[in-house]
């Protein structure tokens, strides 16, 4: 009604432009009304106006309101009958959602259906490894298979939402969520959040099977200080743009339905009411108008935050920021209507929060298909374990590999099976699984006895019973097996509870007693594979001379132990390659590729502090950026991923040494498998910009593809980069092109590569 209103108001003004206004007025008018008449054509926009204006505004906030599930009870059925509840979370028992469903839409004065949400990360009954390691795949595909499968799962049960991807930039290993991002890099993290939001919303959000994706947090929270969890972020306006809001762009080109707000304060304003970020950037620069949630009581924070004083102010801070929806905070169903009333929040804004909720539950389907059509589960079908095995084999990353010693040859007859994470299957799942069953998870233990039990003798002492176990009582067990067997497989790392939410380290070494064991297994002399289930790179830096073999998995997830045990014996071929820099030691981090030059760049051959003379003088160290302690390098480079078998890069190509600003630069280069197994290969482009107006970092990547070749196999790789890849946001918030020299390189990881270069007329 209101519409047909402002409409009409227009229709008289524009109908004689030059009696009313002037004719620049009018050609203003002229176009509104367009515009108008174009929104209003769109069957859906009519749906969601024409069912908005039969609404009060207790029945409009009531849609902004979403509350956690706790089963079916009448109290929880009057408030939806009262339209007093928009979304429920958390419930995930298809006969429980049915009956609240009916509440909503047989019960309610408007028949408006309930949005049912889970937090289903990476899987929900079939397990994929944690995000950290699917983006240790760096194929696309593979992240977009775990989202369908999870979506496939949890719409069965009538789950129409997750808050997935997490796609914060995430350089400190201390940070327990770093385990949800996809790593540090804002390239490689924008390609796979969008696979995964393909993966979870499918083709349509109208299929059943479909679930809206919601990209989080935004905006900086892997930025928190010291990697604690819910910490303040100071980010500049460059580092912002350039760094950790690149995914989130990505995520709205990608068509991504929601977006959800994160828990931290930047540089003084918490983003639940943080009006630059949601409503300029994300709103009117990047012209998104999907439903944004806030976190778990995010907007209540603000107040502990010290930016409003109570949750009325909290409440009225998010609307103006364009939160459209209040996830557990108990703000805006109490107070919005009297901040309406008292002309503190205008009742127009509310409206369009309502109609970005209405929106996202017409494109469901929620109001044609409102009810979950029980039937046989899907649960742990053949194709998801399947996809989930495939994606923990990716996931794998060969780290060290001395002597050769996988995969295991057909003269060894015997292993030792130790380490706390051999057997442990809760563990293997990782974090944030609240619908995984371990009892669906294969460990190694159980694969390497279903596989290779009737050929070899396995030799099983756990040594500690869980990562943190400081019980050394089963040392000398574990000791006798390693002795008894070939080689030595050692599982080791973290229980799933040492990473996700809240989960922040100060030490990201081997908790419990591992180191302590690993060694007293070293002097047994038997070759050692160390495999480590994490949800971080863990700090292995003096344990790794003690192994021939370094293998790390992340959490694989269900499938993990048949993955693991096919890449052991060489059915399958590791892959994976580092999604995040791997530190010698904890005081290294924050660390990451991308890094500034400074002034004073490190070089070779340091000075460290084994081999400083005593009294030296007070410069003679050389006066650069590096640790005395730690070098300048991480343990392991961004990129980094070793094969069973070799590749040869050769016959590097610019189509172009000179650039204009509208060109296009094709880049390609030979990449030959000289080994003698099949394997695949991730090319990896980067390009350096060398002066700007904004110092640069020292590399970038900017395109990669994943290459599989047979032995002795050679193929072209190509890339096309348009000038778009070399432009970069200014201190003064602005995205520039500027001319000047640039460096290129195409290789197996960020610190190694053929090198090139062109210029940017």
């Amino acid at each position: 009604m209101k519409h047909r209103t402002k409409y009409s108001v227009i229709a008289g003004l524009t109908r004689n432009p030059l009696k009313n206004v002037n004719p620049f007025l009018g050609i203003l008018f002229l176009m509104l009304l367009l515009s108008c008449d174009k929104q209003t054509s769109d069957p859906l926009d009519k749906k969601v106006n024409d069912l908005l204006s039969q609404m009060t505004l207790e029945e409009k906030i009531g849609q902004m309101n979403q509350i956690s599930g706790y089963g079916y009870n009448e109290d929880m059925a009057g408030q939806i009958k009262a339209g007093a509840i928009g979304s429920i979370l958390n419930e995930v028992d298809a006969e429980t959602v049915n009956a609240l469903q009916k509440a909503a839409v047989e019960g309610s004065r408007l028949g408006i259906p309930i949005l049912f949400s889970r937090d289903v990360i990476h899987g929900f009954k079939t397990i994929f490894p944690v995000p950290l390691g699917q983006a240790a795949s760096w194929n696309p595909q593979v992240v977009e298979n775990g989202g369908r499968v999870a979506a496939v799962e949890a719409a069965s049960v009538g789950i129409r939402w997750t808050f997935a991807p997490m796609i914060d930039i995430s350089r400190d290993q201390r940070w327990g969520r770093i385990v949800e991002s996809l790593g540090e890099d804002p390239y490689l993290t924008s390609v796979l959040g969008a696979a995964m939001i393909k993966g979870f919303q499918g083709d349509s959000l109208n299929d059943p099977t479909s679930i809206a994706a919601c990209a989080k947090h935004f905006a900086g929270y892997g930025a928190a200080e010291g990697g604690r969890d819910y910490n303040a972020s100071i980010i500049s306006t460059e580092q912002l743009r350039n760094t950790y809001l690149p995914p989130f762009k990505a995520a709205v080109e990608a068509g991504v339905a929601t977006f959800m707000v994160s828990f931290n304060e930047i540089n003084g304003i918490p983003s639940s009411g943080n009006e630059y970020l949601v409503k300029q950037i994300l709103r009117n620069d990047w012209g998104y108008n999907g439903l944004v949630v806030s976190d778990w009581n995010s907007v209540g924070e603000m107040v502990p935050h010290g930016y409003v004083k109570d949750l009325s102010e909290a409440a009225e801070a998010a609307v103006k920021a364009t939160v459209d929806m209040d996830m557990e905070n108990h703000a805006f169903l109490p107070y919005l209507a009297q901040l309406v009333k008292d002309g503190k929040v205008k009742e127009a804004d509310i409206d369009n929060a309502v109609r970005r909720i209405l929106k996202l539950k017409f494109q469901l389907g929620l109001f044609e298909n409102p009810y979950v059509e029980i039937k046989e589960s899907v649960f742990y079908a053949e194709d998801h374990l399947a996809k989930a095995k495939e994606a923990a084999i990716e996931s794998v990353i060969l780290l060290k590999n001395e002597n050769n010693v996988l995969p295991l040859s057909d003269k060894i007859k015997s292993i030792a099976v130790t380490g706390p994470l051999a057997d442990a299957p809760h563990d293997q799942m990782g974090t944030w699984v609240f619908d995984g069953d371990k009892t669906h998870t294969i460990t190694p233990l159980a694969a390497l006895r279903a596989e290779y039990g009737s050929q070899l003798k396995i030799n099983y002492a756990p040594g500690l019973n869980f990562s943190r176990d400081l019980d050394k009582k089963q040392f000398a067990q574990a000791v006798a097996a390693a002795r008894a067997s070939d080689v030595v497989l050692f599982f080791a790392g973290e229980e799933s509870i040492f990473s996700g939410e809240a989960h922040s380290r100060a030490d990201i070494s081997l908790p419990g007693a591992q180191k302590e064991l690993l060694t007293e297994l070293a002097k047994t002399g038997k070759p050692i594979v160390l495999i480590i289930m994490a949800g971080r790179a863990i700090e292995i830096g003096k344990e790794l001379p003690l192994v021939d073999t370094y293998l790390f998995s992340f959490h694989p997830g269900t499938m993990g132990g048949p993955a693991l045990t096919d890449l052991i014996f060489g059915k399958a071929v590791p892959s994976g390659k580092l999604p995040v820099t791997y530190p010698k030691m904890v005081g290294q981090t924050p660390i990451y590729y991308n890094h500034k030059n400074t002034g004073r760049p490190a070089g070779d051959n340091l000075p460290t502090v084994e081999n400083i003379p005593l009294e030296a003088g007070q410069v003679s160290l050389g006066c650069s950026s590096y640790y005395m302690d730690a070098g300048k390098d991480p343990l392991f480079p961004f990129g980094y991923g070793l094969s069973y078998t070799t590749f040869e890069y050769s016959d590097l190509k610019l189509s172009a040494t000179e650039l204009t600003k509208n060109d296009r630069l094709t880049v390609s280069c030979v990449v030959k498998n000289t080994g003698k197994v099949a394997g695949a290969e991730v090319v990896q482009l980067y390009i350096r910009d060398l002066v700007g107006s904004i110092t640069r970092p020292v590399k970038e990547l900017k395109a990669f593809d994943k290459v599989t070749l047979q032995p002795g196999e050679a193929k072209t790789v190509e890339f096309t980069l348009t000038t778009d890849a070399l432009k970069f946001w200014n201190e003064k918030d602005r995205e520039i092109l500027e001319p000047g020299d640039f460096d290129l390189w195409v290789g197996t990881n960020s610190a190694e590569g053929l090198k090139s270069s062109f210029v940017l007329k």
